[in-house]
């Protein structure tokens, strides 16, 4: 994409440049930290629209202390917090209130719209199916510059510790350049927004996709920004890692594909395990028995709850 030679040319690469230097202490200030990670999913899910402003300070209040997002691009360019490149019809409502069409589920491309309009949909005051007890409200898709300053505004006046940021790159192969960019212009993107919030030592980077995560890998120099490879396919740890051709900060598997020796295994490794998304207490007991570093969940008051019962590092003090 021409917009995207230009873009990283004029204006990411002196921002980039910034992120090599802040990056530099950003795994030490994310990475050493000794308390359990409790990672709120797209905020606080369970209890309130997912990856809205709302639903991040929620899990702010809670005492998360990583909020884990998803981050897609916009036609004008613009990192939007939002799971899918296109309007969701399960979760949100046209500018007019009304309800989507489910048969034409990715007809909104994101990637083709620009901000303003997509801030015009409501994405939070339709009942979100799988979530009975979330909370409904009209509530926008907001820029990740926009939930930086929201969250960093709501701790501070309220006196809480500054929490971290998880955000997931959100691309797959076959969609470069129809519903995102190619993954190193996605990536500098992601990159220099963290840089122009001061935020490189509490944020980490996620992906399914290892293409991003390889490219940031290979072109960070001094960069020490903590990336995390996401897994949902039950092949060895070890054939996961050999795909992603680097040491990862943290490997991120769905839950159901640990036990005790795989953890074990990882953290030989020096790699920490942060598994998702868990949302039942006895399923939390079972991975923090097995020695998980954190745990990705929909309900951080569960979560947090049963860690403080539990006295874990940092927690029921």
């Amino acid at each position: 994409m021409r917009w995207g030679s230009l873009l990283y040319a004029k204006y990411l690469r002196p921002i980039i440049l910034g992120v090599l230097v802040i990056g530099l202490y950003g795994a030490q200030a994310f990475g050493q930290t000794p308390r359990f990670d409790v990672q709120g999913h797209r905020g606080a899910r369970g209890l309130l629209p997912e990856n809205t402003i709302p639903s991040m300070l929620e899990a702010v209040r809670l005492g998360v202390n990583t909020l884990e997002l998803d981050v897609v691009m916009t036609g004008d360019q613009q990192v939007l917090v939002s799971h899918e490149p296109y309007m969701n019809p399960e979760i949100c409502l046209d500018p007019f209130g009304q309800t989507l069409d489910p048969a034409s589920p990715k007809a909104i491309n994101l990637f083709r719209m620009p901000y303003e309009q997509i801030r015009q949909y409501d994405c939070g005051s339709k009942q979100h199916p799988r979530f009975p007890h979330q909370g409904q409200m009209p509530v926008y898709k907001p820029l990740l510059s926009e939930l930086f300053a929201a969250v960093e505004q709501y701790a501070q006046e309220r006196g809480i510790s500054p929490v971290r940021y998880n955000i997931e790159i959100k691309s797959v192969a076959e969609q470069d350049n129809i519903s995102q960019p190619i993954p190193s212009v996605f990536a500098d993107a992601v990159l220099a927004e963290i840089a122009r919030a001061g935020l490189g030592g509490r944020c980490m980077i996620q992906s399914f996709d290892a293409r991003p995560l390889q490219y940031i890998n290979r072109n960070r120099g001094t960069q020490r920004i903590p990336l995390a490879f996401l897994v949902e396919e039950g092949k060895d740890a070890s054939v996961h890692l050999k795909e992603l051709g680097f040491v990862p900060a943290v490997y991120s598997p769905l839950f159901h594909l640990l036990d005790k020796k795989k953890v074990d295994q990882l953290h030989k490794q020096g790699i920490r395990v942060v598994p998702w998304t868990v949302n039942e207490t006895r399923d939390m007991e079972m991975l923090i028995d097995m020695g998980v570093d954190g745990i990705i969940t929909d309900y951080p008051d569960r979560l947090i709850k049963l860690v403080r019962e539990r006295s874990l590092p940092g927690w029921g003090e």
